[in-house]
């Protein structure tokens, strides 16, 4: 980069960078983002009529380009590059337009203190680097997310330098493995590496004598005789096939023979999901607005999991054993349960066998907040009581310790880390979504949003749990390192600083293999197609239809004129960030819309006295104002019921009846369940560009993006597809079908769980080969949650005692 600034600095372009900077300076503000600096110099290219070339593939239009962040200081000019995905650099420019100078992090940091006049000459700084020095890191950015497949290179690399050393600490891993202290897959009668090398050949020549489909118990004995214990199969087949994986990678280990071994090995059989301020039950209570999302999600997960492990478990042969998964969702009791059943202790997850939803009462302190629902933003106070209390319900409802925890979203990944500490079990971490990338700025001016948000608790334990993780599932790669254009979610928590509090000079690495991209899926049992005829309830339908187009209820404003207009359907909570005024004001202005299309928004709410939030009554009120400014009644449709899932799968179904479309406007959508729910359903779908839909959807193969701070832009892309659909009937048709068969194909629970166990078998593996270098950063993890974390929520909950 710097080759490229002495470039612009050493020729005529330097004026036109003095005038970009006087133009931003202009502006009275000294932080701009990558979109004002953008604009500012394309004004520039404008009003000094630079040919276009000059705008994308000048030097300085190639600086404006990698330039993310700019700060302006009295003397200096701050530049946040960003030449690659995944790494940025900063650097200084003197006020006289010369001396420009690489920055370290810790500059930049005291730099953005000074911008809002809380600078520290001494302060905390947080750096996890040291903790990653010696530890295998992915090179190429485009592997980013991509930890397992990394992995299992790294460590066939590890067996060809020192095969002796690894293949011992691989015998070590089977011999412990055990189910409440009955051993598998190796019995006392192998002792060494080379003993089970010698049995693996005669255990495979007896077995090559016995029909392929003979079952596990009847040469059980014999095999137990060779020194092998249940675990390898159920068939005689099935055994071979395993054991010759074994072999083959004691002789030529390779990643695919890795990872189909270890596919094959028993070692997980008892699971917790954690999801503590989630409100879930299964009867309605699938979560608040922000949290319903990840209350579906965790109960999808449960029970594909307990499939997954139930099939794992029969072709290991270990049924004969009697053992069977359990799967545990751990969530807080709640008494205070609003006629849900979130204040029963324990609770089955519907279509499993041993699927299990456990709350745990938070421990009282002040009842008359700990026997209500608290907010994500207010939970920190009580998470570390919880987790010592749900740890004695855990070994009691196993029996054992859990073999793997699934922390989800901020609260539970911090629970999630004092369970794995405390029980030394392997540890996964799921986000759905961080708050820090969602509110701009909101670590900079944490002081003026702290009483209401409790940032400072949030992000210290998001940085606590993410380092603790062995590994970190995202739906998307962009989750983690963005786009080109965009920082990722994760990247976020690189470099930033809480002014006052501490400085994070290195808080991820994202080149680590611990993040895996791994997609949800959708129930296909309640999100399937539309013309799935045979699998719809004509009740259910014909009472849906009713309520998107014609019933009156109290909850629900406005009546279609002309009801064979097509549909813009709409589903999402009240909030800024979900937009749907945003999209009600972008169908307001396009008369054009209103002329080919009817508007039918689904929420929960309908007036502002039914909000939780102020913010959420502004949208409700936000929303009403554009309907009546716009004058859209006659043509759009706004149900304020919270609808069953079974109905909101048959609403998605009803609107493609009448050849409709989906769309998605969110500000930011860090994945996207409406958006697979839709198109699993047949609905042509169009969603925001900024967030997980970028990979989703192929723009124009399968749906489209859309950018919803361009109202017109956006009504242009939906009126050309309206008119193509019109023109040749079957465009629509086409774009649904291609819509089912993506997420039909690559978003499904099957995959998602056969990944997951995946993953934590080889991470598990990993734990165990790393074990001196994991203990360090766990030591540093406890003193940031002991120094910093603790302090911060006992502020919270000091005013929680007041209440």
């Amino acid at each position: 980069m710097h080759e490229l600034v002495q470039t612009v600095l050493n020729s005529d372009e330097k004026t036109a960078l003095r005038q970009v900077i006087d133009a931003l300076s202009a502006l009275e503000k000294r932080y701009f983002l990558r979109n004002e600096i953008s604009q500012a110099f394309a004004d520039y290219c404008q009003h000094s009529q630079k040919p276009a070339y000059f705008f994308h593939s000048s030097s300085i239009g190639k600086l404006i380009h990698y330039t993310h962040e700019i700060i302006l200081e009295e003397e200096y000019t701050w530049f946040i590059l960003r030449p690659r995905i995944g790494s940025q650099e900063v650097w200084r420019l003197g006020g006289n337009m010369s001396g420009f100078e690489a920055m370290t992090p810790q500059a930049l940091l005291d730099a953005r203190d000074r911008l809002v006049n809380r600078f520290q000459p001494q302060i905390l700084e947080i750096d996890f680097s040291p903790f990653y020095h010696g530890y295998p890191r992915i090179s190429d950015p485009r592997n980013i997310g991509q930890g397992l497949g990394f992995l299992n290179r790294y460590l066939c690399t590890q067996v060809l330098t020192d095969p002796q050393y690894w293949l011992e600490l691989l015998f070590d891993v089977l011999h412990r493995r055990s189910y409440n202290g009955v051993p598998l897959l190796l019995g006392d009668r192998i002792v060494s590496v080379i003993q089970l090398a010698k049995q693996v050949k005669q255990a495979l020549s007896f077995l090559n004598e016995r029909p392929p489909n003979e079952p596990y118990e009847k040469f059980r004995l014999d095999l137990q005789e060779l020194g092998f214990e249940a675990g390898w199969g159920n068939t005689a087949s099935r055994v071979r096939e395993t054991l010759e994986l074994l072999d083959r990678l004691i002789v030529t280990p390779e990643p695919a023979i890795l990872e189909a071994f270890v596919s094959r090995v028993p070692s997980v059989f008892r699971v917790v999901l954690v999801s503590i301020h989630g409100w879930i039950s299964q009867e309605g209570a699938l979560g608040r607005p922000e949290t319903t999302g990840q209350v579906i999600y965790v109960l999808e997960q449960a029970r594909n999991l307990e499939n997954k492990l139930q099939e794992e478990i029969k072709l290991a042969g270990l049924d004969v054993l009697g053992i069977k998964p359990q799967v545990i969702i751990l969530t807080r009791l709640i008494p205070n349960c609003e006629g849900t059943l979130c204040n029963l202790r324990i609770e089955k997850v519907d279509s499993t066998e041993n699927a299990w939803i456990l709350r745990v009462p938070f421990a009282e302190f002040n009842p008359n907040v700990t026997q209500n629902w608290i907010s994500k933003y207010e939970i920190w106070p009580y998470l570390e009581t919880f987790a010592l209390d749900a740890e004695k319900e855990l070994l009691a409802q196993f029996g054992d310790r859990p073999d793997l925890i699934i922390g989800n979203y901020s609260d539970g990944n911090l629970v999630a880390f004092l369970l794995a500490r405390r029980l030394k079990v392997t540890q996964c971490n799921i986000a759905h979504s961080l708050e820090k990338p969602k509110n701009l700025f909101s670590n900079l001016y944490w002081q003026n949003l702290e009483e209401k948000y409790h940032f400072s608790a949030q992000y210290t334990a998001d940085i606590i749990g993410m380092n603790a993780a062995d590994f970190i599932i995202t739906s998307t790669y962009q989750e983690i390192v963005g786009t080109p254009d965009t920082v990722g979610q994760y990247e976020s928590y690189k470099c930033f600083t809480m002014p006052e509090l501490y400085h994070v000079v290195d808080g991820i690495d994202l080149f680590s293999p611990k993040f895996n991209t791994v997609a949800p899926g959708v129930n296909e049992k309640i999100f399937f197609s539309y013309n799935q005829i045979q699998d719809r309830d004509i009740t259910v339908s014909r009472r849906v239809q009713d309520l998107l187009f014609t019933s009156e209820d109290p909850q629900i404003l406005g009546q279609l004129e002309n009801q064979s207009k097509r549909p813009i359907f709409a589903v999402g909570a009240m909030t800024p960030l979900d937009n749907l005024a945003g999209l009600a004001e972008c169908f307001g202005k396009s008369q054009q819309l209103q002329e080919r299309c009817n508007l039918i928004i689904l929420t929960d709410k309908l007036h502002p006295h039914e909000a939780v939030n102020s913010e959420e009554a502004g949208e409700i009120e936000r929303l009403h104002k554009i309907i009546n400014e716009y004058n859209l009644h006659g043509h759009i449709r706004w149900v304020g019921i919270h609808l069953p899932i079974t109905d909101l799968g048959e609403a998605y179904r009803v609107i493609a009846d009448f050849a409709g479309i989906f769309v998605h406007f969110a500000r930011f959508e860090a994945f996207g369940r409406t958006i697979l729910e839709a198109m699993s359903s047949g609905l042509p779908t169009f969603a925001t560009q900024f967030g997980g839909s970028l990979e989703i959807i192929e723009d124009g193969e399968n749906g489209f993006h859309l950018n919803p701070t361009d109202l017109e832009g956006t009504a242009k892309k939906i009126l050309n597809f309206v008119d193509q659909c019109n023109a040749y009937l079957e465009h629509w048709d086409k774009i649904s079908e291609w819509a089912i068969q993506h997420i039909r194909n690559k978003y499904n629970w099957q995959l998602h769980s056969k990944q997951l166990l995946l993953l934590a078998k080889i991470y598990s593996f990993w734990n165990f080969v790393n074990q001196e270098s994991g203990e360090a950063r766990s030591r540093y993890l406890e003193s940031l949650f002991h120094l910093l974390y603790k302090p911060r929520a006992e502020k919270i909950l000091e005013q929680h005692m007041q209440r």
